[in-house]
């Protein structure tokens, strides 16, 4: 199985999507985080306090790589595939999606977890400027995009009727779901 790389900003639903999505297709949901975090021996927030968050970008990359050789649902981090290098990577190995998902409702899902470095950094402020940066790259570096505004469930079939279209090569390449 070809992987698929779910990207979109902190809190749009990938890691929630990625789990029902892989249940679905029967194979497993890797939570590149949680993945790193296990490699590393230590949380995210740790990694960044210690090592810095370009010392965090390169173990993303290294794992992201790894992934595109093994298969199944990978639900990136927030800011995996915003470098060119992750988004061939994740395009080139497999089928990446971008999960649209409306700031406030990012924002509200986040504000408050101590576990996201980045979040609990910043401000509301900062946080909509980092999304809207953000969101031309991960369109950039996906195939397709997909409204986050669905229930989890369906936004997770919805990836899996692309999926299998992807696969079959009967889905136009940077397809956008109509809602």
């Amino acid at each position: 199985m070809k992987p698929i790389f779910l990207c979109g900003f902190m809190g749009c639903g990938k890691s929630t999507v990625g789990k029902i999505l892989a249940k679905r297709l029967k194979c497993r949901c890797i939570d590149l985080d949680d993945y790193i975090e296990e490699q590393e021996g230590m949380t995210i927030p740790e990694i960044f306090e210690q090592k810095g968050e370009p010392y965090f970008r390169e173990k993303e990359t290294e794992a992201l790589a790894a992934f595109g050789d093994i298969g199944g649902v990978v639900a990136t981090g927030g800011g995996a595939l915003l470098s060119d290098k992750n988004g061939e990577t994740a395009k080139k190995s497999g089928m990446a999606v971008f999960i649209d998902t409306d700031f406030n409702v990012c924002y509200d899902r986040i504000k408050d977890d101590p576990h996201r470095p980045i979040a609990a950094s910043s401000t509301r402020e900062q946080l909509k400027a980092r999304y809207d940066d953000r969101k031309p790259k991960y369109q950039a570096h996906s195939h397709f995009t997909v409204s986050g505004g669905y229930p989890p469930l369906v936004i997770a079939v919805k990836i899996e009727r692309m999926y299998n279209k992807f696969i079959n090569g009967t889905m136009p390449i940077r397809e956008e779901d109509d809602g």
